[in-house]
């Protein structure tokens, strides 16, 4: 139902890159018509000219939705063609890491219903996860439009408040950037015990993908499925001994990073 009130009033898209692109494509692959989706976008791809959507052209007076989709450095420049939608009907959901609802309200208005969303870039293959907050304006009913919209590239968590968005930024919205991290490190290690460099890469690279396949097709928790491929006093067990070290292991290593990631949006935030 939420995505017929997209259809009948509108979405205007805010930018069109990667994400952008993955949501845009998620939405009419929904059903959401090409012709009720306006897109500002200076630098459009030849697919997104040849979608159908309305490119760089009016805005519709009073549409659902405005999504903002362009980097946060580039958010003070862009509000601007959207401030007449302000402190009206139009739901304003921000997919920019580091930019306030508080700081949406100041630039379009006071009353402005806005949903704070952070994504990652698995949603280019259906497959993201987003967390989502809103201001009072929003309400409940801004919350279930913008699930509904992020939902259409992957599943979505409701949080407490804004106040954890920047820890959802420094596990899910950074953690693509971790996993293949993994993947560089796994081929590396492969390479110091004598596998060439391009089996070593296929080898991590299958085998990260593979896993994290069979964690999101398994009913069971990650504890279980790590302790069914360990068999005791094998190599599995020898190599967890390093990677579960207590301090030099994989847990104290994701936590200084995870930490690191969310202060960061915290700066960014100010």
């Amino acid at each position: 139902m939420t995505l017929d009130l997209v259809a009948r009033d509108g979405l205007v898209l805010l930018g069109c890159g990667k994400m952008g692109t993955a949501l845009l494509t998620g939405w009419l692959a929904a059903g959401v018509p090409a012709q009720s989706v306006w897109v500002i976008e200076p630098h459009p791809s030849d697919w997104l000219q040849a979608s159908g959507v309305h490119l760089n052209k009016g805005l519709p007076a009073a549409p659902a939705v405005a999504l903002l989709a362009v980097k946060p450095q580039m958010m003070g420049a862009a509000l601007p063609a959207l401030q007449a939608l302000g402190n009206g009907k139009t739901l304003f959901v921000s997919i920019a890491a580091g930019t306030s609802i508080a700081t949406f309200a100041e630039a379009l208005g006071a009353q402005t219903p806005i949903v704070r969303t952070m994504p990652n870039t698995p949603a280019m293959v259906g497959r993201g996860i987003t967390g989502i907050c809103a201001n009072e304006f929003a309400g409940a009913e801004g919350l279930a439009l913008a699930r509904s919209l992020m939902q259409a590239v992957g599943q979505v968590v409701e949080l407490e408040g804004e106040h954890q968005i920047d820890a959802v930024t420094g596990v899910s919205g950074s953690g693509p950037a971790y996993v293949f991290h993994l993947i560089e490190a796994m081929a590396a290690a492969g390479q110091a015990q004598g596998l060439s460099a391009e089996v070593a890469m296929q080898l991590a690279r299958a085998t990260v993908c593979g896993a994290g396949e069979l964690a999101y097709q398994s009913a069971e928790p990650a504890s279980q499925l790590r302790i069914n491929v360990t068999s005791p006093g094998g190599t599995t067990a020898a190599a967890l001994a390093v990677l579960m070290d207590a301090e030099t292991g994989f847990g104290p290593l994701l936590t200084r990073a995870v930490a690191a990631a969310t202060e960061r949006g915290r700066e960014l935030g100010k």
